[in-house]
């Protein structure tokens, strides 16, 4: 310690390093962190070790569904980020998790993108570069009780807003969500309807981030044990408080799943086998509506009015205007679009929805002048599709059911779910297909969002698929009747329970989650700056001498 301080105070350097060092040395041994292999491990195995503790979340999503395994799944990787010998290095550890995570949440994009996707998953790990200093910053040796209970936030709140950055559509979208693993847990979904799944997220990152205290510094069992308590103690009161929606009527809604189907004259054979399932519900009573997924129609039907004049004998034969999918280049202006388009008795009804936000690569390739080379390595997309410019809810049927579409990818998205709610949608309707990836995990998860998105919203959903999974919710999340899955094709006919007037929190107020971690960054980053400040300002701190035009510090006059 005197020589720390004479070092101070000759060469204006702190002696705060060495003096916590020393109390570091004298702190008993119950208090001192744990020293794991891989604190001592050669670099390339701690970064091995970091792609692999990152790649862990990725069983908690369909298809092995393991819910709980979410809520310890980032406990290897926080244990290894918070042993890093300095803030750049956590930093490397935070993105080489990060592109694990990536790679194994996607894997099953790797047969259409192939060897471009581990440039992608580099490229989306680096934000997670951040986090891992952040980790660092707030579990590094052994925090006191008041960095650690600080942590139980910070750390959440962080990921929330990795989360919330590689949800723009460019970046990929808010696929692989941590806290859409809940989808199967009632009183997750209930936590949804309040503050969405960034809700969710928040609770079970605190959660992997107590378990990470708790096995790792003996001395802050009892914070790590409250951070739990607290934990567990806010699911219980959403699952208590927050009003389950109330069943309000049902509707009958027929999903039509014709499975794959390619080829030569692919569009067309798809379409008849439409057809022949759509004709099947004239003997099964009273239909709604009949819903055909993503792609159904491979022409536009202004310009082929007989594929609008066989929709509409359909829907006279079934008594329901059908929604179907329309993916093809428009007659009235320039552009391939991928669009909802609803017909009745008499033909299109004029409701047409364009899908707005666009897969990367696989519907449009982002800076094509740049990356447009993809397309001779994988399956995007050879030509940009085009873009709707605004939501769309449509009135269905006698009873004036209003629907609110939206196409595939869309279903990722809480905002746009949320948005045609507040417009009036009382059921939501996904377009889907997933015939590229029938035998990967992808199929069960995208069904999964749509668990998701009814509980947010208290609205139920209808997730009908071309190919895939084809399933429905209620307005609480829980599941309606047996799923269509990728090994059938079929019709299947619903009882769609309705909900009353009254919408979730979570449509009321939004991201309000978000926000919240976002104020406990800037709080942490206010803390941080005043630290700095009042050591800055503090008596007796060595000022270094101010540079002039003719002088330096280490030659004054020269």
């Amino acid at each position: 310690m005197r020589n720390a301080v004479a070092r101070r105070g000759d060469g204006g350097r702190d002696g705060n390093v060495a003096g916590r060092r020393v109390d570091e040395e004298r702190r008993p041994a119950a208090a001192r962190p744990a020293s794991p292999w891989w604190r001592s491990a050669s670099p390339w195995w701690r970064g091995g070790a970091a792609v692999a503790a990152g790649a862990l979340p990725a069983l908690a999503f369909p298809a092995p569904s393991l819910w709980w395994w979410a809520y310890v799944a980032l406990v290897p990787w926080i244990l290894l980020v918070r042993t890093a010998p300095t803030a750049r290095r956590a930093a490397l550890d935070g993105w080489l998790g990060g592109t694990g995570f990536m790679l194994a949440v996607h894997h099953w994009l790797m047969p259409s993108l192939h060897v471009f996707i581990l440039l992608l998953a580099a490229l989306l790990g680096l934000l997670w570069a951040p986090w891992g200093a952040l980790v660092r910053l707030m579990l590094a040796g052994a925090p006191s009780r008041a960095r650690a209970s600080a942590a139980l936030a910070v750390v959440p709140s962080g990921w929330l807003v990795v989360e919330l950055v590689r949800s723009w559509e460019g970046l990929g979208g808010p696929w692989g969500l941590l806290g859409a693993s809940q989808w199967q847990v009632p009183a997750a979904l209930r936590v949804a309807s309040l503050g969405g799944v960034w809700l969710v997220t928040l609770l079970v990152v605190a959660v992997n981030t107590a378990v990470a205290l708790l096995v790792s510094v003996r001395a802050l069992r009892l914070t790590a044990a409250g951070g739990l308590t607290a934990c567990a103690v806010a699911v219980a009161a959403a699952a208590w408080w927050a009003p389950a929606p109330r069943t309000a009527g049902h509707v009958r809604v027929a999903v039509v799943q014709p499975g794959v189907i390619d080829g030569a004259g692919g569009a067309e054979r798809r379409f008849a086998r439409g057809e022949e399932l759509t004709r099947e519900l004239a003997g099964r009573g009273d239909v709604d509506l009949v819903v055909w997924g993503e792609s159904s129609v491979g022409s536009d039907l202004s310009a082929r009015p007989e594929y609008a004049g066989r929709l509409a004998a359909l829907s006279r034969l079934v008594g329901a205007e059908v929604l179907v999918n329309v993916d093809a280049r428009r007659a009235d202006r320039p552009g391939i679009y991928k669009s909802s388009v609803l017909v009745g008795p008499q033909g299109t009804t004029g409701d047409r929805y364009d899908k707005m936000r666009l897969v990367p690569f696989g519907e449009y390739v982002p800076f094509r002048s740049v990356l447009g080379w993809a397309t001779s390595v994988g399956k995007a997309a050879a030509e940009d599709r085009r873009r709707g410019d605004r939501p769309v809810v449509m009135t269905a049927g006698e009873r004036g059911l209003r629907l609110g579409p939206l196409v595939c990818f869309e279903t990722a998205f809480p905002d746009m779910s949320r948005h045609l709610v507040r417009e009036g949608a009382r059921v939501l309707v996904a377009q889907s297909a997933t015939s590229t990836f029938q035998d990967s995990w992808a199929p069960g998860q995208h069904a999964s969002l749509a668990a998701l998105r009814a509980a947010e919203t208290g609205r139920p959903m209808v997730h009908a698929t071309l190919t895939g999974v084809s399933a429905v919710y209620g307005p609480d999340g829980g599941r309606v009747g047996a799923p269509l899955g990728t090994e059938l094709g079929g019709a299947a006919v619903y009882e769609v329970p309705l909900a009353g007037a009254t919408t979730t929190p979570y449509v009321r107020f939004g991201d309000w989650a978000v926000y919240g971690a976002l104020a406990v960054l800037a709080a942490l980053g206010a803390s941080a700056g005043g630290r700095w400040l009042r050591r800055r300002t503090a008596p007796g701190t060595p000022v270094p001498p101010a540079r002039t035009a003719h002088g330096s510090r280490v030659r004054p006059g020269r």
